[in-house]
């Protein structure tokens, strides 16, 4: 089918890019030249593993390709997907700028039906101020349809999530459009939920912060471990034997951060206020997760004493593995907390240094994690790259002033740490 995907970050560039990979014709837009010049070229502006390949691929092929004008997206397809930003606002309800300038171009570009795509995370009601718009601005008078399907893209797993889907949601206004969405997403092989378009769009908002409930629910427990010598590791394990709960999101960490859960979570509680509903069991989400960082850095300082001075190696800066995003990243947060108290940092990511020295300065970047411990008082890990777990431990431990280790992620089994000489402190253990 030919497919517009109008925005060209993580979720578009994605989005555009695997539809291309199964046989669609796919016309990506984007307003920022640079980026369409790039992935003309081949390149992409972020990274995501496997992508790169696919782009290039597809490219090649003749199946994707970018442009900067919304109304040769519009004139090219049948179906327009909108994948655009929707940033948090001050009061923790969503910026909806982008999304309406883009239905204001779309509407002014139709000159036939089209079926239109909300693929942003948008709160509940959006799909009929986007038809709204569309019908307003609409300088012909014809007839579409506006469908929300919303993503469940992990950042680092975009490209397995998108090709290998547990579900499709599609919330539709009339059953016109679901023969094309159900004929787009046929090759994915994957369930397809067909219901009203409210349903959709709060489906998207009520999974991610359940997601984050499970997060900093988890992270509650790991506190009650540490006062009680329990391992959160094995309480964890033997949680998520249960089928009813699962073993996903109950890893003990600094807390989650990244472009969805924190955004989304405020924008449910925001959806929920506007409705007479004080949503107090997800505040208490944000609560927990936020005091999760005290804590550790609150761990950080006990063993430490004084921060002022001492030099901190850390290692990792994207919110989570696999990703360069930075966005919300508790591995930043740590940082900007540690050189407030006056630390100083040596610091390395796989992919993430380049987009982190924007916001992180005078801390020293460096290319080798093994690296990184050279003259420090303590080293750190603040993200759960698997190349951590491949860590020099020996030769860490000779460089550190003193052999301790903070780990925000639990990679490492406290008694092997132990017995190599280190003072280990994790979480919930």
């Amino acid at each position: 089918m030919k497919l517009t995907i109008i925005g060209t970050g993580y979720v578009g560039l994605v989005t555009g890019t695997c539809f291309a990979e199964v046989g669609h014709q796919v016309v990506c837009v984007d307003n920022d030249p640079a980026k369409v010049k790039l992935l003309q070229e081949g390149g992409i502006p972020i990274y995501e593993p496997g992508l790169e390949e696919l782009v290039k691929k597809n490219v090649g092929a003749g199946r994707l390709t970018f442009t900067t004008s919304t109304a040769e997206g519009v004139e090219k397809s049948d179906v327009i997907f909108i994948a655009v930003p929707t940033p948090p606002q001050p009061d923790g309800s969503v910026d909806m700028s982008f999304l309406e300038r883009v239905a204001r171009d779309i509407a002014a570009a139709m000159t036939s039906y089209k079926i239109v795509v909300d693929k942003s995370t948008v709160p509940v009601q959006t799909g009929d101020k986007v038809a709204e718009a569309i019908k307003r601005y609409g300088k012909a008078r014809v007839e579409f349809d506006v469908v929300s399907n919303p993503e469940f893209l992990r950042e680092g797993f975009a490209v397995e999530d998108l090709m290998h889907p547990d579900r499709i949601v599609v919330g539709v206004r009339s059953q016109r459009p679901v023969p094309a969405l159900q004929e787009i997403y046929a090759p994915f092989n994957a369930p397809i939920i067909i219901t009203d378009i409210n349903s959709a769009e709060l489906i998207k908002h009520a999974s991610n912060s359940f997601l984050a409930l499970k997060i900093s629910y988890i992270n509650a427990v790991a506190v009650l471990c540490e006062a009680t010598g329990a391992n959160i590791q094995e309480v964890a394990h033997g949680m998520g034997m249960d089928e009813r709960i699962g073993r996903r999101f109950l890893h003990a960490s600094l807390g989650f951060g990244g472009s969805c859960f924190p955004k989304d979570l405020s924008a449910f509680i925001k959806i929920a206020e506007q409705v007479g509903y004080d949503f107090r069991l997800l505040k208490e989400v944000q609560h927990i997760n936020a005091a999760q960082m005290d804590r550790f850095v609150k761990k950080i300082q006990e063993t430490l004493w004084v921060l002022k001075d001492k030099t901190i190696g850390v290692l990792g800066l994207a919110f989570k593995q696999n990703t360069d995003d930075i966005r919300s990243s508790p591995a930043l947060d740590l940082c900007h907390r540690l050189q407030k108290e006056g630390a100083v940092l040596r610091v390395h990511d796989p992919k993430a240094m380049e987009k982190a020295k924007a916001v992180l300065k005078d801390v020293t970047y460096v290319e080798d994690m093994n690296a990184v411990a050279e003259g420090c008082d303590a080293l750190v890990i603040a993200t759960e790259w698997d190349e951590f777990k491949k860590l020099d431990l020996d030769r860490a431990r000779k460089a550190l002033t003193h052999p301790i280790l903070f780990d925000g992620r639990n990679l490492f089994d406290p008694a092997e740490m132990e017995r190599l000489g280190f003072i280990y402190k994790s979480i919930g253990r």
